[in-house]
């Protein structure tokens, strides 16, 4: 049996979006775009002060990032502690020396030094609210 007929799911399934809760479209928009060179693919007003923000890496691989500005203050009290203290996401780069030091030129804030590990050479840093990421360029195989 196939794992398609094993799961009763689809074969070519993946994560597409991932949810950012955000305190201010327009200045989460300026920092991804400015400091991590992601590109704003969708702006879409919905009306009622909502919008439909995504960026996603200049390559458009991997999925999307939805910016999505805080309404009340339970979400408002997530902004940067999503993942309560944890690396919240990965941003996989095929250089990490040359986007690591293009990322310290743009400002962006690591909270450790590079380090190499078995899966590959990663370093901790922080977007604008405090959110943990890995820049992570995976070990070759082979």
């Amino acid at each position: 049996m196939s794992p398609q007929q094993l799961s009763g799911f689809a074969d070519k399934r993946s994560i597409a979006t991932v949810a950012l809760v955000v305190r201010n479209y327009d200045e989460a928009i300026a920092w991804y775009v400015e400091r991590l060179g992601f590109v704003l693919t969708d702006d879409v007003d919905l009306g009622g002060g909502k919008r439909w923000v995504t960026v996603t890496p200049a390559h458009r691989q991997g999925a999307r990032l939805v910016l999505a500005e805080a309404s009340g203050d339970r979400q408002a009290s997530r902004i940067g502690d999503q993942t309560g203290g944890r690396v919240f996401l990965f941003l996989e780069t095929d250089d990490f020396a040359r986007d690591h030091q293009a990322m310290l030129g743009k400002g962006v804030e690591f909270r450790e030094a590079p380090r190499h590990e078995a899966y590959g050479t990663v370093a901790v840093f922080a977007d604008l609210y405090g959110n943990l990421w890995d820049l992570i360029e995976p070990k070759r195989q082979g």
